[in-house]
């Protein structure tokens, strides 16, 4: 990057710049002539100065010069106009020079803020490239805040002065010149008071806001340190909570507040001092002008026209040049501003730029083996980890390394995944070193896996198919409004110097899958079979049945999901198996759903508390007296209260009784208790509903017999309630019927999960076993249906939030390896990418993995750095680190028989 900011944005905008100026030296001319027109018409029409006849008449537009090499001059002899008709058409031109000048503003204003945003658009990118090639060693030092701060608000005032870099001084230059030229005509000391003035703000004006541009600096500094403060804390605050250190966490952005809060008072003292003297100065030359310049006029060497048209001159003259001051402050302060970026991002060691050129064949000879010549690797302290190893993997070799003292292995691990670059020595493909590679050729032959894994924010299919996206597979055809649109897009990327790749096409590489022909079907194959290796695939049918879908989206699947729920009914029913779930039906009263999903016979859109719409509205209340069943809610309502009160009055908070009435709390016993000991009196047929019988009907709504176990749910009254379904719903008004969606056996409940419209019912508490048996149903039965591969489809669709957070860190590791697996790779280096999982399941995976590579047609190498030594008799070698350098390395049999120190690391 060039060391100036004015430097990079004459190199990159030249042509642009070069115009631009034309057409500022142009404007200069209908500027000047506008200066020179109001004397015209003062001395001229309105003071009658060659019109002392009253029929005196003045050539109007009359012109004579001579053409260079030519001896005929060239002459118009204008229009004869009286003193009214020259009055108007002066003020006709003075009219027409403030539309031209306007105009020439227009289109320069307008010219630089494109020119600036592209610029803008331009040194972004460059910024976020310069981070994709930062080095290993640098990377781990970096704060994602403050890089992103930079990138984002720091270069913004960058975009602003592109378009003024070099027009502005030439525009307002040229202004403040022509009006001061003028001046100087008009009369010599006006001219001379007017540039003495000038000198004094240009020289003493700029040395002052030095102080300003230090002071920003300082404030632009602890901003962004304010930044990356405040995302350390978002990133750690489970820490902060464990140990108790909110409170020194808000001293020390307290602290960082007060700080920046003294360097903005001083820039804003610092500020108005230099504005006021300014202001004064600007103030001081009118008031010299009207003294001498009316002395002058008083003694008869100054006319009155000179006079209003120096004056007039003269209102231009501040402006501009308070302007060329500000850019120049502006220019001081950007060019800091910039100096601080190239700082951050020109860093020695870069990634050359070749290395990440796009590629979409795979070009590299197959076949070679990765190996290491006399590696040593130092960690970030500088102490060494590696110590002169050299070791080859041939392809369709297995190998486990294992660490005996130290952490070798690992940092072994990360330098043959270019991880990690050597201190000395090399890690070759062949015999290539692979930081001469190209990234198109190690990022596709050699797939990493470690403990620390990062996801996207996306769903898990954009984050399983993200190792896949290395180039554009297939363009998108436009066509119409969209293809100009496109044509637009690609000729301002050009120009601002971004890549015009389109992020619309298809970027996923059927090709590079583990298995298959290149096909979307050999991509679903393998993301399927890679999913089951890593023993993901029920953790994804979880997540798929606890989401929910738009059936307007999507009503194909909307359908399955109904087919799949008559299917497992009809098989319940032939394998006796119906008692597993009460089902809804239109008229029966499922027992073992609350009162208020009985009565409503559908799923509300908000959870049912006093808060909803639902129960907040008279109309509710209404509707349940019209059917009868007000007061006899109420009451029920009482008598539970009084259960609850006998049964859990007095029970802590944390009391585990309260586990199993989930819907009431400590504070809702207490509340209900109070409401019980007020005296009851007996009410009219049409009473009021108080605010205390409404929450004995919402304890009644929430009523579940089998879970309560009361006796007061009656057949009669479960009769009552089904029949009085209908009037229920629609007594209603139709703003509160949009709140419940109604059950229907053949249609998909939009506000329920995929469990729920599957099982479209409830679980009976009468089966102990019932959960388990359910779900080995269903599994089978979708399974013979197809629908499972639909399923796990809704599941990879699930949102896994920033950074994976919405999964479990179990599960992030498998996904992590799941999506190393599910592209094809000549060499997997897996560093300890199972931690926390128990040694069962995790020998499961790893020999799930070692039969999945081995199906590959390319017959790949796999490098494991084993955690649970016992799992590298799986393996073809084994190589053991002691303190950096290989201590041993040969066959698990081998070393078992020969090695004291592994057999004692086995055991």
């Amino acid at each position: 990057m060039q060391k100036t900011l004015l430097r990079y944005i004459w190199t990159h905008t030249r042509p642009q710049q070069s115009w631009i100026l034309f057409i500022v030296a142009l404007s200069m001319i209908p500027y000047f002539l506008a200066f020179d027109l109001p004397k015209q018409i003062i001395n001229g029409p309105i003071q009658g100065e060659g019109f002392e006849d009253l029929n005196a008449t003045q050539n109007f537009l009359d012109f004579s010069f001579n053409i260079p090499l030519i001896d005929q001059p060239l002459a118009f002899d204008g229009f004869p106009l009286d003193r009214m008709q020259t009055l108007v058409a002066l003020s006709g031109v003075f009219l027409l020079l403030v539309i031209i000048n306007g105009g020439f503003k227009y289109y320069i204003n307008t010219y630089k803020g494109r020119l600036g945003e592209r610029l803008l658009r331009r040194i972004r990118f460059e910024l976020f490239d310069r981070v994709l090639r930062f080095p290993p060693r640098y990377v781990k030092s970096l704060n994602g805040a403050e890089i992103a701060s930079m990138v984002k608000d720091e270069v913004e005032p960058f975009g602003g002065f592109t378009g003024d870099a070099f027009v502005q001084p030439a525009l307002l230059g040229g202004q403040a010149l022509a009006a001061l030229v003028f001046i100087i005509l008009q009369n010599f000391w006006l001219g001379m008071v007017a540039a003495f003035m000038v000198a004094i703000q240009v020289i003493i004006i700029p040395k002052m806001r030095r102080r300003l541009i230090e002071l920003g600096r300082q404030r632009q500094i602890t901003a962004r340190r304010l930044a990356g403060k405040v995302s350390e804390v978002v990133e750690g605050l489970g820490t902060i909570h464990a140990y108790d250190t909110s409170n020194y966490e808000r001293a020390d952005v307290a602290s960082r507040l007060g700080e920046i809060f003294r360097i903005r008072y001083d820039l804003y003292q610092w500020k108005f001092l230099v504005k006021f003297l300014n202001n004064f100065l600007s103030q001081l030359t009118p008031f010299l002008f009207y003294l001498i310049g009316g002395y002058l006029t008083l003694r008869g060497t100054l006319d009155v026209g000179q006079l209003v048209a120096v004056i007039n001159a003269y209102k231009d003259l501040p402006g501009p040049l308070k302007e060329l001051i500000d850019w120049d402050q502006a220019r001081q302060d950007v060019q800091v501003k910039y100096e601080q970026v190239v700082e951050n991002f020109e860093i020695e060691d870069m990634i050359p730029v070749g290395l990440h050129a796009l590629t979409r064949e795979n070009s590299h000879p197959k076949g070679e083996a990765l190996q290491a010549a006399a590696v040593s690797v130092n960690d970030d302290s500088g102490a060494k980890v590696v110590d002169h190893v050299t070791m080859k993997v041939e392809r369709g070799e297995s190998v486990a390394m294992i660490d005996h003292i130290g952490r070798g292995a690992e940092a072994m691990a990360e330098a043959l995944g270019r991880v990690t670059w050597p201190s000395s020595g090399r890690v070759c493909l062949g015999e290539t070193d692979i930081r001469e590679l190209p990234e198109s050729v190690t990022g596709r032959y050699i797939s990493y896996v470690s403990t620390d894994s990062y996801f996207f924010h996306g769903t898990l299919l954009d984050n399983l198919v993200y190792g896949l996206k290395h180039a554009p597979v297939n363009k998108i055809e436009y066509t119409g409004k969209d293809a100009r649109q496109r044509l637009w897009e690609v000729r301002e990327a050009k120009l601002a110097g971004n890549p015009h790749l389109d992020i619309r096409a298809s970027w996923v590489d059927y090709t590079s899958a583990a298995l298959g022909g290149g096909t979307k079907e050999d991509l679903k194959k393998s993301l399927l079979a890679a999913l089951d290796v890593v023993q993901l695939t029920d953790d994804i049918l979880e997540l798929a049945l606890h989401s929910t879908i738009d059936p307007k989206e999507d009503p194909k699947f909307a359908a399955r999901v109904v087919e799949m729920r008559h299917a497992l009914r009809e098989r319940m029913q032939e394998l006796g198996m119906d008692t597993l779930v009460v089902p809804f039906e239109p008229h029966a009263y499922n027992s073992e759903a609350t009162v208020a999903e009985n009565l409503l016979f559908g799923a509300t859109l908000e959870t049912l508390s006093a808060e909803s719409e639902l129960l907040s509205s008279e109309h509710f209340y209404a509707a349940l007296r019209k059917v009868g069943l007000q007061r006899t809610f109420v009451e029920i309502g009482r008598t539970v209260a009084k259960n609850l009160v006998e049964i859990f009055g007095g029970l802590p908070a944390d009391h585990p009784f309260f586990r199993q009435v989930t819907s009431l709390s400590a504070e809702d016993i207490t509340y209900y208790q109070s409401l019980l000991q007020r005296r009851s009196e007996p009410k009219p047929a049409n009473f009021r509903l108080s605010d205390p019988d409404k929450a004995f009907i919402r304890l009644t709504l929430e009523y579940v017999e089998p879970r309560y176990r009361l006796g007061i749910l009656t057949t009669e009254l479960q009769d009552k309630i089904v029949g009085s379904r209908e009037l229920f719903y629609t007594e209603l008004p139709s703003h509160l019927r949009d709140l419940v969606e109604r059950y229907d056996p053949d249609k998909y409940v939009s506000v329920a999960t995929l469990r729920e419209n599957i099982v479209f019912g409830k679980l009976s508490n009468r089966n102990a076993d019932g959960v388990a048996e359910l779900r080995a149903l269903a599994s089978k039965v979708s399974q013979e249906l197809g629908f499972s591969d639909q399923l796990v489809r809704a599941g990879l669709d699930y949102d896994i939030g920033a950074g994976g957070r919405r999964l479990t860190p179990i599960q992030r590791r498998k996904l992590n390896l799941a999506r190393a697996l599910l592209r094809r790779s000549d060499y997997y280096v897996f560093n300890k990418p199972l931690p926390g999982l128990e040694r069962h399941a995790q020998e499961e995976i790893v020999q799930n993995v070692l039969a999945f590579l081995r199906q590959q047609e390319n017959d790949p190498a796999v490098i494991w750095v084993l955690s649970n030594i016992s799992l590298s008799r799986l393996f073809d070698r084994v190589v053991m680190f002691d303190s950096g350098a290989i201590l041993e390395e040969g066959s698990y049999e081998t070393l078992e028989q020969e090695s004291g120190t592994f057999k004692a690391l086995v055991a």
